[in-house]
């Protein structure tokens, strides 16, 4: 027997285009609340046509929108801000990416919407801040994770940084930190009645989390070189191995008993007691160069001593785990991932394809508590579609 979704009858105004606050919203979406997704009457939400090229809403904009609905508002407008705030007076949640400052000059910061609804939880994303010397920077994933002293630390002994084709400081970054603090927030407002502006800066959610360069600075007093910590590379227990075939295989048997098991199946014994030798890493490297990845996951898969093969995300998504957990699914035409976690009694479903641009405007504001005659003056008026 299911029960409501945890986050039923929290609505949720978002204000964000492309990354991390669509990720963000989405995981609230998918949780139960009611998310409006507000576009500008022009161009919307960026991701709509991210690699398409067409004009049609793309692969990834569908993957990050769905379970929300469409509202366009021009908040340049004269009529924007009080239509917006009009809407704010029942909301739970405002989420925005805009610059600092940018919401202030529109009409819909933080303070005009608490006047209206002391209860908001007012979430601001932004790359470094509501306030510092660098609060008015523009930036990107690569330019938090620099500023944050982890892009320094990610690539091989000797080599340049290497850039991930994971967005950290945006989606660990911004989407779940922002997403925390938008939970905690809104159960502060249900306690005491007032809400909170939680101010989320990509590039602190980066440099907090950095656990292990900080434990290495307190032991050592200096970082690092680029591949040569515990856990970048720099000891032969825990690396990564290039196979025949040019497939790898991830090895992370730091306990010793894994170490002990993995020197086992790679019938090396004398290995044991070389575990923190890094001159040990090339001769790993030459044995696991003479057999395919496959062949090597069949000796380890049985082994319970952290020695998996490095899939492709072909690969990973279609991995058995994967389909067991249901990590994926196909709909709005397009393959998406499935919610990241699994919570008693809440079966997941898509309840709404990602929105038309303004698929909803009538139906929001007629909710809110605006009358026909207004709607359509807005709309006369292009302060709506």
């Amino acid at each position: 027997m299911s029960r409501p979704l945890p986050l039923a009858g929290v609505r949720v105004l978002d204000l964000t285009r492309l990354l991390p606050g669509p990720v963000a919203t989405l995981h609230l979406a998918d949780l139960g609340a009611d998310v409006i997704k507000i576009e500008d009457l022009e161009a919307g939400d960026y991701a709509r046509t991210l690699g398409t090229g067409q004009g049609e809403d793309s692969a990834y904009f569908r993957m990050i929108n769905r379970n929300k609905r469409g509202l366009c508002l021009d908040l340049k407008h004269p009529e924007g801000a009080s239509v917006f705030l009009r809407l704010a007076r029942s909301a739970d949640v405002v989420v925005e990416s805009f610059r600092p400052g940018v919401v202030d000059k529109l009409g819909i910061g933080y303070a005009a919407v608490a006047a209206v609804n002391p209860a908001i939880a007012y979430c601001s994303i932004s790359g470094y801040g509501q306030d510092g010397p660098y609060r008015d920077r523009a930036g990107h994933d690569i330019n938090y994770l620099g500023y944050a002293g982890v892009l320094d630390q990610i690539g091989t002994a000797g080599g340049a940084p290497a850039i991930p084709n994971f967005q950290i400081a945006d989606l660990l970054g911004g989407a779940l930190t922002a997403a925390m603090g938008i939970l905690a927030a809104v159960i502060d407002a249900r306690q005491s009645g007032r809400g909170r502006h939680v101010d989320v800066s990509m590039t602190d959610s980066v440099l907090a989390h950095t656990y292990f360069a900080m434990l290495r600075l307190a032991d050592h007093g200096n970082s690092a070189p680029r591949g040569c910590d515990l856990l970048s590379g720099g000891v032969p227990c825990y690396a990564v191995y290039r196979c025949a075939d040019g497939g790898y295989m991830a090895v992370g048997a730091l306990e010793g008993k894994f170490w002990k098991l993995c020197c086992t199946v790679l019938e090396r014994p004398d290995w044991v007691s070389r575990q923190w030798d890094p001159v040990l890493r090339d001769e790993m490297a030459a044995l696991f160069a003479t057999r395919p990845r496959a062949a090597w996951d069949e000796l380890f898969v049985a082994v319970d001593c952290c020695v998996t093969p490095v899939l492709t995300p072909e690969e990973a998504l279609l991995d058995v785990q994967a389909e067991a957990r249901g990590m994926s699914f196909v709909a709005d035409g397009v393959r998406q991932f499935a919610p990241p976690l699994r919570m008693s009694e809440m079966p997941f479903d898509t309840v709404r394809c990602a929105p038309r641009q303004g698929e909803h405007s009538a139906e929001i504001l007629a909710a809110a508590g605006c009358s026909s005659a207004e709607i359509a003056a807005w709309q006369a008026g292009g302060a709506i579609r």
